[in-house]
C-alpha cells in the first residue's frame, strides 16, 4: 500500500501541466501532510535511510558545548530533504531524549542539491549526509556517563516512490573534568567544515526589481564573493504565505560581483521584511561546493513613484552620483558644522595675500590634500566596518563618545588659541600641537585645517550629499573610495580655486591691526562648536557627567592659560609653571576622565532612543520599528517617519524649522497621521539597513507613507522646508 500511495504521489509530481503548477504544488504539500499524519500507512519494513548518532567528544566538561552528528546513510538512488524541501517533501525531524543537564541547539544543515523535475524544485540530500547539532552540558551537570537518545523522522524518496521513514539513535557521553575527543571527532569536524559559513564581512544586498505587480515581485540579490564562483544560486528557507520560484536567473557573474534574480509571489498578508536562506556555488579554485548563510533585508516597497522633491528609490548610475558627491561636498562649506573652519581660512587668505602666488597655490593644494587624506581615512573606516559585519553610516564616529570627547577638547583648545590665551611657537610642546596646527598659516596649518574641516563636516549632510553617500555605502570598496574622494574634492574646491587665482584675494582687506580683533572674534564660533560637542558628549556618561566634563574643560583651559601666561610669556619659574601644567593635565585626565567619567568605557548607548515632546503641543511621536510601520499601514493611515539623532545638526534644523511647527502639527492632526521617530544615539544594523534602503548613508531621513498600504513612501530631501513637508502630507492623504 505504501509503495502504491508513494507512486501515486510521485506520478502526480511528474504531471506536466505548467498552467496549473501552483495547484500541483499545493496538492503536493497536502500529500506530504497526509504522509506525515499517517505514518503507519506508509511505513516500510526496510528503510532505505540508515541513521546513526555520532559525537565529537567522548568526555565533556560541565559548561562545554560539543557537537552531535545525525549521520544519514542513503541507499543508492534514494534521497531525503533539506530544511526546506521545496515544492514537495519535508525536512528530517529530531525529537531529542536528553538527560538532565544536556540541551540541544538548532539543527545545522549541510548545503543540499537543487533538483528540477519539470519545473517543480526540491532541495535534496542525494548522498550520505550528517545533520550537525550543538549539545551543551550545563555547568552543574553531574559527572558520569549519560545516555543521549533521539527519535528521528524523515521522508525517503526514489524516482517512483516517496515514503516516511523513522528510526531511533543513541550514543553515550561522559561528563568529567577533562575533555576527550571521540573516535568520530574527525568525522564530525569534517561535516562541520561543509556547513554554510557565517561571514559578517560578506557583502550581500537585496533589492526589488522593477517588473512588479501587486502580488508579485522580482527579487535581486547582489553578492560579492571572496573567490571566483561558478553556478551561483540562492536556496531560500520556507516562508509562510509566499511562493518563491525555485528557478534562479544569474544576471551577472563577473568582476567580483554576482547578481541573482528570483520571482516571489505573495499569497496573502504583507510582504516580509527579510528572507533567509543560503548562497551556494562551486569554488573554481577548489572545485568544492561552498555556501554562506544569508539574511536578506528586503525593502519595504519596490522602486516606483517619484516626485519633484522626493528622491526616487532606484538604482542610480555612477556618473550622476559622482556629480552629486562633488556638489554635496561643495555645499558642505556653508553648513553650520564647517563655518568655524571657514573663519580660519578667511584669516589665512588675508595673511596669504602678501605672499608670492606660487606659495599661495602650494598652501591651497596642501589644504586640499588634508581634506582628501581625511576622506580617504573615512572611506577606509567605512570599508573596515562593513567587512567586520557591522553597520556603517555617515557621521558614525560621532556615535563614539571617546571621539566626541577628544573633538570637544581639541576645538576648545583651538578657540583658546584664537582668544590669545596661549600662543604657539615651534617649541610649543605636545599640549598645543593641535591648536598650533590650526593657528599656523604655513604648510602644517593648511593641512590640519583640511583635516579639521573634514572632521567637523561629518555630522552634517547637505543637498545631493545624502543620495551620493547612500549609493556609496551599498557599493564595492573601489566605489566607496571614489565617492568619498569626490566629496572631498567638492569640500576643498573653493579654497583651491581662490589660491589658484591670487588676483581674487585683492578684494580682501589688507593685513593690519584689525586682524588680531578678527582672530579673537573667530574664536567665538569655535567656542560655540565646542559647546555643541559638549552637549553631545554629556548624555553618554550618565548622571553627573555635565559637572565632571565641564570641570575637565575648565581644568584644560586653566592649563592652557598657565602655559601661555607663565611658560610662554613669563620670565621666571618656567619650570614650576610647566610642572603645574603637567599636574593640571594629569588631574584632568586621570581623576576626571578616567575615574569620574570612565570615558573609555561609558555605559552602552540605547539603540531605541527616547521619545520626548519638544513642547506640550509638540508632535506625538511614537518609536519607529518595521512592525510599527506595518501596523499603521494596515490601518490605512498616512505615516510620517523621522530618522534623526541629537548629534546631527541638519536633523535639528529640520525639526525646528519644518517638522515641529504649528502648520505641520495641524496637518498631521487633520490627516489622523501616525508619526514615528527613530532617534537613537547609536544606529543599529536594522536602522542603517533602512537608511541604505532609501539611498541614505546616514541621518536625516524623513519618509511620508501614503494611506494606500500598497503605495511606496515618499523620500523627502535632506534639507526640509515647511512647504515640502506639507506638500507631501497632502499627497499622502490622496
Amino acid at each position: 500500500m505504501s509503495d502504491n500511495f508513494g507512486g501515486r504521489i510521485n506520478r502526480f509530481k511528474h504531471f506536466d501541466g505548467s498552467g496549473i503548477l501552483i495547484n500541483v504544488r499545493l496538492a503536493l504539500k497536502l500529500a506530504w501532510l497526509l504522509l506525515a499524519a499517517f505514518p503507519p500507512l506508509v511505513a516500510q519494513s526496510a528503510s532505505r535511510i540508515h541513521p546513526r548518532l555520532i559525537l565529537s567528544a567522548d568526555t565533556a566538561r560541565p559548561g562545554e558545548t560539543i557537537y552531535a552528528g545525525i549521520e544519514l546513510r542513503l541507499d543508492p538512488g534514494w534521497h531525503t530533504y533539506w530544511r526546506n524541501g521545496g515544492d514537495s517533501g519535508g525536512p528530517p525531524t529530531i525529537d531529542w531524549k536528553l538527560p538532565k543537564g544536556v540541551t540541544a541547539g538548532e539543527i545545522l544543515w549541510p548545503p543540499p542539491i537543487k533538483h528540477d523535475d519539470k519545473g517543480l524544485i526540491t532541495f535534496n540530500y542525494e548522498e550520505n549526509t550528517s545533520l550537525i547539532v550543538p549539545l551543551t552540558v550545563a555547568n552543574d551537570a553531574p559527572t558520569g556517563r549519560l545516555e543521549i537518545n533521539a527519535d528521528l523522522s524523515w521522508f525517503e524518496c526514489e524516482q517512483q516512490t516517496c515514503v516516511q521513514g523513522a528510526g531511533k539513535v543513541n550514543a553515550s557521553l561522559n561528563v568529567g573534568n577533562e575533555s576527550k575527543p571521540s573516535p568520530d571527532a574527525a568525522k564530525v569536524d569534517a561535516w562541520r567544515k561543509k556547513l554554510p559559513r557565517i561571514d559578517p564581512s560578506l557583502v550581500i544586498r537585496a533589492s526589488w526589481g522593477t517588473e512588479n505587480t501587486k502580488d508579485s515581485r522580482v527579487l535581486l540579490i547582489d553578492w560579492e564573493p571572496k573567490e571566483k564562483i561558478s553556478a551561483p544560486d540562492f536556496f531560500h528557507d520556507a516562508v509562510e504565505n509566499l511562493e518563491i520560484a525555485g528557478t534562479t536567473e544569474v544576471v551577472q557573474n563577473d568582476a567580483g560581483k554576482i547578481t541573482l534574480r528570483k520571482v516571489i509571489k505573495k499569497l496573502e498578508g504583507e510582504w516580509p521584511s527579510q528572507l533567509r536562506g543560503i548562497l551556494v556555488g562551486k569554488s573554481e579554485a577548489s572545485q568544492s561546493v561552498i555556501a554562506y548563510e544569508a539574511k536578506l533585508l528586503l525593502p519595504s516597497a519596490p522602486p516606483g513613484r517619484t516626485a519633484a522633491h522626493a528622491t526616487a528609490i532606484v538604482k542610480p548610475a555612477l556618473a550622476p552620483m559622482l556629480l552629486f558627491a562633488f556638489l554635496g561636498g561643495l555645499i558642505l562649506n556653508i553648513m553650520p558644522c564647517v563655518l568655524p573652519v571657514i573663519a580660519l581660512k578667511i584669516l589665512g587668505f588675508v595673511n596669504q595675500a602678501k605672499q608670492s602666488p606660487a606659495e599661495v597655490r602650494r598652501l591651497g593644494l596642501i589644504y586640499a590634500l588634508g581634506v582628501l587624506v581625511s576622506f580617504l581615512v573615512l572611506a577606509g573606516v567605512v570599508v573596515g566596518v562593513k567587512q567586520a559585519g557591522q553597520a556603517a553610516s555617515w557621521g558614525m564616529q560621532f556615535q563614539n563618545s571617546r571621539f566626541v570627547v577628544a573633538m570637544t577638547a581639541l576645538v576648545t583648545l583651538v578657540a583658546l588659541n584664537l582668544f590669545g590665551v596661549f600662543e604657539i611657537t615651534l617649541t610649543g610642546g605636545a599640549m598645543g600641537a593641535a591648536s598650533e596646527l590650526a593657528g599656523k598659516e604655513g604648510k602644517a596649518g593648511a593641512f590640519f585645517n583640511g583635516v579639521l574641516a573634514t572632521m567637523l563636516a561629518t555630522p552634517c549632510t547637505a543637498p545631493f550629499l545624502g543620495a551620493a553617500l547612500g549609493f556609496a555605502f551599498t557599493q564595492s570598496t573601489t566605489i566607496i573610495v571614489v565617492i568619498f574622494l569626490t566629496v572631498g574634492l567638492g569640500l576643498a574646491a573653493p579654497y583651491v580655486m581662490l589660491c589658484w587665482q591670487p588676483a581674487w584675494l585683492k578684494f580682501l582687506p589688507r593685513p593690519g591691526a584689525w586682524m588680531e580683533k578678527f582672530k579673537i572674534a573667530m574664536g567665538f564660533p569655535m567656542l560655540a562648536t565646542a559647546v555643541w560637542l559638549y552637549t553631545l558628549a554629556v548624555p553618554t556618561f550618565g548622571d553627573g557627567a555635565d559637572f565632571w566634563f565641564g570641570l575637565f574643560l575648565v581644568v584644560l583651559a586653566l592649563a592652557a592659560w598657565v602655559w601661555g601666561e607663565f611658560v610662554q610669556r613669563g620670565r621666571k619659574r618656567k619650570g614650576l609653571s610647566l610642572a603645574i601644567v603637567i599636574a593640571l593635565l594629569a588631574v584632568g585626565y586621570v581623576y576626571i576622565l578616567e575615574k569620574q567619567l570612565r570615558w573609555r568605557s561609558p555605559a552602552p548607548q540605547s539603540t531605541s532612543g527616547s521619545i520626548r515632546k519638544s513642547d506640550p503641543d509638540g508632535i506625538d511621536w511614537q518609536p519607529w520599528s518595521p512592525e510599527a510601520v506595518a501596523a499603521a499601514r494596515k490601518l490605512g493611515r498616512p505615516i510620517l517617519v523621522d530618522f534623526t539623532a541629537k548629534w546631527c545638526p541638519t536633523c535639528q534644523v529640520n525639526a525646528r524649522t519644518s517638522l515641529e511647527i504649528p502648520s505641520v502639527r495641524a496637518k498631521l492632526k487633520e490627516l489622523n497621521a501616525v508619526t514615528l521617530i527613530e532617534n537613537s544615539w547609536k544606529k543599529n544594523s536594522t536602522v542603517v539597513a533602512e537608511l541604505n534602503r532609501y539611498g541614505r548613508a546616514g541621518v536625516p531621513l524623513v519618509l511620508v507613507y501614503p494611506k494606500d498600504p500598497q503605495a511606496e513612501p515618499f523620500v523627502l530631501p535632506s534639507l526640509l522646508t515647511p512647504g515640502i513637508v506639507l506638500d507631501y502630507l497632502a499627497k499622502a492623504a490622496k
